[in-house]
């Protein structure tokens, strides 16, 4: 059984107002053993979108590597912007080493209300995932 811990805490500061909420990054962060491009920062993952089509709308040039650079361009990016994010799953444990939300077991849940009104000019949640209600894109488009 794979105990996947999330790495990252909550990136939420006093004036965010949009709050992007996903469920765990790939176990991979979680052991440090990261790909040439990611980066190590929420949805660094090569393989996720968000900050590709970050990039790609805004025309910001961002980094895709393991440097201090890469995860401060992001964090500037949702500074500017009063964007947090915060997973929703602090940790889990899996039979199977892959980044799929099915395959969690004894799921320890983050606070989410508590940060909501810890921070309560947030006005927006984002939920990530092709599922979700208020798909990601249609944010990144207005954002």
């Amino acid at each position: 059984m794979f105990f996947h811990q999330h790495p990252y805490k909550p990136f939420i500061k006093e004036n965010t107002t949009k709050l992007i909420v996903g469920t765990l990054p790939p176990p991979r962060f979680s052991t440090g053993k990261l790909l040439e491009k990611d980066v190590d920062f929420c949805y660094g993952s090569y393989y996720n979108s968000l900050w590709l089509y970050i990039d790609k709308i805004h025309n910001l040039g961002l980094r895709f590597n393991n440097s201090q650079e890469a995860i401060n361009e992001r964090k500037q990016f949702l500074i500017k912007h009063k964007i947090g994010v915060c997973d929703i799953v602090e940790s889990a444990e899996r039979e199977k080493i892959d980044a799929s939300d099915l395959g969690m077991k004894n799921i320890k849940l983050r606070d989410i209300l508590g940060y909501l009104k810890q921070y309560p000019k947030i006005e927006t949640l984002l939920f990530t995932g092709g599922n979700s209600k208020n798909d990601l894109n249609i944010f990144l488009e207005n954002t």
